[in-house]
C-alpha cells in the first residue's frame, strides 16, 4: 500500500458503552456481553473495523473480571470479525485491569500519563465529576509489558500535550513497534482544549509514519472529527464518547455514529478502511493477533 493511498484512508473505530454513563442517560448504551456484541456488529456493518470495548455487570456497572471480558471476546465473534481494542483505563491498581489481555485482543488502550479529570458546570458553580485520573509511570510500563507479551498493539491514549512525548520511554525499553498507535482525547477538563488548533498541534508532534486518532468528547465529536479528517488523522465515534447525531439527534446505536462518520468521511474526500486495508495499515509486516 503505497504512502498517498495509506493517507487517503481512515480507519473508523467505535468505542461501544464506556464505563460511566448508563441507560438512563442513553437508552442504547449496551450492557451485557450479547447487547455489547450486538452493538460492535452494529458498529462493523457501519464501516468500523475497530472496536473499542469496557466490561459492565448485566447490571451496568464497570467491571474487570477477565470471564466477562472473555463472554464478549465470544459473543462477538459470533457475529462479525471486527478488531477488538481492550480499555485498561481506569480507578484502582493496575493489577486489577490487566488480566484480561491473557485474551489477547488485536489492540489495547493505554493511558499515557497522569491528570486532573473533571467537568464543570457553569450554571451550577460546581463539578459534575473530579478525580485525579492516575497513570505512573510504572503503571505505563507494566501495562505495555502486558500488551507486549500477549501480542495486542498498545492505543496510547493521549489527553494532553506532554502524554505524547512519554511515548519515548516505551520507545527506548523496546516496548512498542512501529507503526505506533495514537489517540488523542480532546474536551475533557484537565487535559487539552478541544478545537481544531490544539489538534493541529498534537499531530504536528506525531512520530513519522505513526497513525492518530482524534477522541473528541460530547457533541464537539463532530468538530473534531472534521479537523482531523482534513489534518489526514483518523476518527472514533461511539456511544462511550458522544450520544448525539450531527444534528443533534439522539443515537439509537453505535451504528448510526459510525454511519454518520462514514459520510463525514467521504465528504472530506478520504474513504473509510476494509478490514483488511486496516490490518495492512497498523500491522504492516504481519503479527497481528487472530
Amino acid at each position: 500500500m503505497s504512502s498517498a493511498t495509506s493517507s487517503d484512508k481512515v480507519i473508523l473505530s467505535c468505542a461501544l458503552t464506556g464505563a460511566v454513563t448508563t441507560k438512563k442517560h442513553c437508552p442504547a448504551i449496551p450492557y451485557t456481553p450479547a447487547e455489547i456484541a450486538d452493538e460492535a456488529k452494529r458498529a462493523y456493518d457501519a464501516g468500523a473495523t475497530i472496536v473499542h470495548i469496557h466490561a459492565r455487570t448485566d447490571e451496568g456497572a464497570p467491571t474487570w473480571k477477565k470471564e466477562t471480558f472473555a463472554r464478549i471476546q465470544e459473543e462477538i465473534r459470533a457475529r462479525c470479525p471486527v478488531l477488538i481494542n481492550w480499555s485498561t483505563g481506569g480507578a484502582g491498581p493496575m493489577t486489577d485491569r490487566v488480566s484480561h489481555l491473557a485474551l489477547r485482543p488485536q489492540i489495547a488502550a493505554l493511558n499515557m500519563g497522569s491528570m486532573n479529570y473533571a467537568k464543570w458546570s457553569d450554571a451550577k458553580k460546581d463539578f459534575a465529576f473530579k478525580f485525579v485520573f492516575q497513570n505512573a509511570f510504572e503503571d505505563i510500563i507494566a501495562f505495555a509489558r502486558a500488551m507486549k507479551e500477549h501480542g495486542a498493539k498498545p492505543e496510547m491514549e493521549c489527553f494532553d500535550t506532554g502524554h505524547l512525548e512519554s511515548h519515548t520511554v516505551l520507545e527506548s525499553l523496546g516496548l512498542l513497534e512501529k507503526p505506533y498507535h495514537f489517540s488523542f482525547i480532546m474536551g475533557v477538563l484537565g487535559g487539552i482544549k478541544a478545537s481544531a488548533r490544539h489538534l493541529a498541534f498534537q499531530a504536528e508532534n506525531v512520530p513519522a509514519g505513526s497513525r492518530w486518532k482524534v477522541i473528541g468528547i460530547s457533541r464537539e465529536q463532530w468538530q473534531l472529527a472534521m479537523a482531523a479528517l482534513c489534518l489526514g488523522g483518523d476518527v472514533r465515534v461511539g456511544l462511550e464518547d458522544n450520544f448525539y447525531l450531527p444534528d443533534g439527534e439522539m443515537a439509537k446505536s453505535n451504528g448510526e455514529l459510525v454511519d454518520a462518520a462514514v459520510r463525514l468521511t467521504r465528504l472530506s474526500g478520504r474513504s473509510v478502511t476494509t478490514l483488511e486495508e486496516t490490518k495492512q495499515l497498523l500491522w504492516p509486516n504481519g503479527g497481528m493477533n487472530p
